[in-house]
């Protein structure tokens, strides 16, 4: 009987232990979750996650020199930006995309991070191991100084003419930082970034100048210009240490002047091309058609004179009866040109004219041997 029980407790002991049951994961934000931990490029693997803002448009990015929940050194610099895909969210915050495996411009260690677009800013990243791919230490971050911008950023300046007529549009961005961190920052160098619509940001580095002590704050100017010709929506982004401190919408007009200009040259030059041509036509033509196109326009005006003076002269008695005088002293005066043999006063009709019944007869000698009966 001893023996019995003594057995039975050696099997209880023996036997494993029974397994706990699983604890409920909780989140604090959005999660993350990989098909895959290791793919190698060309490969592609399925993201998904949960928690996320309802109908929010995402980012997907394999990045390199990032661990854990640090972002990347250097930022999106960092990342495989080329190969990357947004995904939106449903009424539930979740999503599932799938994802080409591709190489980060730096070393690993890797990791998919995912990020908003638009609206309240929110981030979360997977660790991942790109096989094939470089693997370095991520450099350490200087500690001591923090900074951090404590109120809103402002663009300020305005256009001027010379914009209207697609010169480089200029903003200065201003902005109040802080310094939460234990240790001195000394002549920053901040980041300024503009983007146009969904495409990554253009980086460039600006140096304030200025000391900026524990717990103490400072107002920074940097200055943004865009490329000449550019309009749209535009981003302005500011970043110190790898990390973006604020972002500021910048709506640039369309520089109409341009347009303007184009429709000017359209109508300008095709006038000028013809009239230097007909002013070549009319140099080269033969001066004996011009001399001719000179007389017919002469004999022209000379007729439209003449006429318009009859019919100046017809609108009054007066003129009417002074017409009839002009045109009976013409026609005596054409009568008496043809018949030379009548003088001004023995013409016909003339005053004081005898009447004639016939024409003067000729006085002719005789002939000789006859005489008159």
């Amino acid at each position: 009987m001893i023996l019995a029980v003594a057995a039975a407790a050696a099997l209880v002991l023996a036997a494993p232990p029974a397994p706990a049951p699983a604890a409920e994961r909780t989140a604090d934000g959005p999660t993350v979750e990989l098909s895959e931990q290791q793919a190698g490029k060309g490969g592609s693997i399925t993201v998904s996650g949960e928690d996320w803002r309802p109908k929010a448009l995402l980012m997907l990015l394999i990045c390199g020199q990032a661990q854990g929940d640090a972002e990347p050194v250097g930022g999106t610099n960092s990342c495989a930006n080329a190969e990357g895909r947004a995904v939106t969210t449903d009424g539930d915050g979740s999503f599932r995309k799938r994802l080409p495996v591709a190489e980060p411009p730096v070393a690993c260690p890797c990791v998919v991070r995912v990020a908003t677009v638009t609206g309240e800013k929110a981030a979360a990243q997977a660790e991942f191991t790109v096989a094939g791919h470089p693997v370095k230490e991520v450099p350490e971050q200087p500690a001591g100084g923090k900074l951090a911008v404590l109120a809103s950023t402002r663009l300020e300046g305005s256009s001027n003419v010379l914009t209207w007529f697609g010169a480089p549009a200029s903003r200065t961005l201003v902005a109040t930082v802080g310094n939460l961190g234990s240790a001195p920052v000394k002549d920053p160098v901040f980041k300024v970034g503009t983007a146009h619509g969904v495409f990554a940001p253009q980086w460039e580095e600006q140096q304030w100048r200025g000391t900026l002590a524990p717990g103490k704050k400072a107002q920074v100017k940097l200055q943004v210009q865009l490329d000449p010709g550019a309009y749209g929506d535009y981003a302005v982004s500011l970043r110190y240490g790898g990390k973006v401190l604020a972002e500021q919408p910048w709506d640039v007009g369309r520089p109409w002047g341009v347009t303007l200009f184009w429709i000017l040259l359209c109508l300008v030059v095709p006038a000028a091309v013809f009239r230097i041509g007909m002013a070549v036509v009319d140099r080269v033509r033969p001066r004996a058609a011009r001399s001719g196109g000179h007389r017919a326009r002469r004999v022209r005006e000379l007729t439209q004179a003449r006429l318009s003076g009859g019919r100046a002269r017809k609108r009054t008695p007066r003129g009417a009866a002074a017409a009839g005088a002009e045109a009976a002293a013409e026609r005596t005066n054409t009568t008496t040109a043809t018949l030379p043999w009548f003088t001004p006063d023995s013409a016909p009709g003339a005053p004081g004219a005898p009447h004639l019944l016939s024409a003067p007869q000729e006085d002719r000698p005789t002939a000789p041997g006859k005489g008159n009966t």
